[in-house]
């Protein structure tokens, strides 16, 4: 069974946020975002809800992670190269991301990580494919 994946994340500036992942080449579904929702693609089956914060609050029952100090997740997306990795990584960077931990150089695997604007930590992997199965 194939299921559906939604990611909700709370985000300081919806304007900002979208600017920010649409210069890394994410589209939005215009139908489930307005001023407090950026509904962003990552494929037919995953989507990331970015919240503003009063928004998402509105969803929980505790507390929004401080992500200056610490992790609620790690997300992880997929590049089709080496080049690729680096290229997302320092685009995310120079639209104000910053560097998060060391590039990981496995030979059949390489991966960099940023953090969003939010604090929020995304990982950018390559695989070969013929390391695969």
């Amino acid at each position: 069974m194939s299921r559906m994946l939604f990611v909700n994340l709370a985000v300081k500036n919806i304007e900002a946020t979208r600017k920010f992942f649409d210069g890394l080449g994410f589209g939005f579904n215009e139908t489930f975002s307005d001023e407090n929702t950026a509904s962003m693609l990552v494929n037919d089956m995953t989507t990331v809800m970015m919240l503003s914060e009063a928004k998402f609050k509105e969803f929980i029952a505790d507390d929004i992670c401080d992500t200056s100090t610490s992790r609620e997740a790690l997300l992880c997306f997929s590049a089709e190269s080496r080049e690729e990795v680096d290229s997302l990584v320092e685009t995310a960077i120079a639209a104000g991301g910053s560097a998060w931990m060391e590039p990981q150089d496995h030979g059949f695997m390489y991966g960099r990580a940023f953090r969003d604007l939010d604090g929020h930590v995304w990982e950018v992997m390559w695989m070969d494919p013929a390391a695969i199965g």
